[in-house]
């Protein structure tokens, strides 16, 4: 018995203990900013696509996506034997067709062949002039090399690749430069009307940013009837162009009750947190939800009085609890 008075009392003063030290916040209405979300995409404002100019296989391999590169450095090689060979094709045909304007343009100032005939033979020469030139460039080609300073987002060919001409190699972005597009169905253009800003929520990241600036474009779809919101953003190193971002648009302010989001306990559908007595002990209580109004801030539309305070670490709160209920 005495055993049992020991470690009810232990436990006792170590749920005591727990709850003295349990992080909590007072909730009571407060002005949040009303907004409605619109998913998009993030992009880069300054992106380009490397494709190839010449037939070949790819021979090397320099840098993979997520990689940082300058302008001019070296990003992959491609076998050039098929463009030196066309290069050294060209180049002989040249050589003959500058011979043979040459000879041409002597025999008619001897007046042993026609004016037509050197107007082909020039025509010849021409031709000749510009697919050694041509080659040459093709040549060239076979060494890919960054146009800007930036970063790998993608790399389009693998080592051993058959690389064709117009086929993609890589795509680089500028990562000072992003932005999300969002669409906005028309019944809310009105509303858009009035936004000045706007919150972008990386879900993935679980990070919210303030929009730098919101852009309306003047055109709208004329298939899905939506419009397109340009929302520039500010710099984001863990942000890529692709990934997954909800844009808030914000409409006005209201007095509204909330919890952090950090607070709630979900189980399925049903809603709940940690609230505290005056003792300090948790109790857990059922909530009906709103929209999220603010970075990390849910509306309460019920089970919640202003002045309750509430545990914002559930699990510490969750030890307290059975700590309580078991001494």
């Amino acid at each position: 018995m005495k055993t049992k008075l020991i470690f009810g009392l232990f436990w006792a003063l170590t749920a005591t203990a727990f709850a003295q030290e349990l992080p909590s916040v007072v909730v009571k209405p407060h002005r949040v900013d009303l907004t409605f979300p619109a998913e998009s995409l993030v992009e880069a404002v300054q992106q380009t696509t490397v494709g190839a100019q010449i037939a070949g296989r790819v021979v090397e391999v320099k840098v993979d996506a997520g990689q940082s590169v300058t302008k001019g450095e070296v990003l992959m090689r491609i076998d050039a034997r098929e463009a030196e060979e066309a290069a050294r094709a060209a180049a002989a045909q040249y050589a003959n067709a500058k011979l043979n304007y040459e000879r041409t343009k002597s025999l008619v100032a001897q007046k042993f062949m026609s004016a037509a005939a050197l107007d082909k033979a020039r025509a010849d020469y021409d031709a000749a002039t510009a697919n050694r030139a041509a080659a040459g460039a093709s040549e060239s080609h076979a060494t890919i090399v960054s146009p800007l300073t930036g970063i790998v987002a993608r790399r389009h060919a693998e080592l051993g690749d058959m690389a064709t001409p117009g086929k993609p190699l890589f795509t680089i972005y500028e990562p000072g430069g992003l932005r999300v597009t969002a669409s906005i169905p028309q019944y809310r253009l009105n509303d858009m009307r009035s936004v000045k800003t706007a919150r972008v929520e990386f879900p993935e990241l679980d990070k919210w940013v303030d929009a730098v600036s919101v852009k309306m474009l003047p055109t709208a779809d004329t298939a899905t009837h939506v419009s397109q919101v340009r929302v520039t953003l500010p710099p984001v190193p863990e942000a890529t162009p692709g990934m997954f971002a909800r844009v808030h648009f914000i409409i006005g302010q209201s007095e509204k009750l909330t919890v952090p989001a950090t607070a709630v306990v979900r189980r399925g559908e049903v809603a709940a947190v940690y609230v505290l007595a005056a003792d300090n002990r948790p109790s857990l209580r059922q909530l009906r939800l709103g929209d999220t109004v603010g970075a990390g801030e849910i509306e309460v539309l019920a089970g919640l009085a202003a002045g309750d305070k509430v545990a914002t670490d559930p699990v510490k709160a969750a030890i307290v609890l059975k700590q309580s209920s078991n001494k």
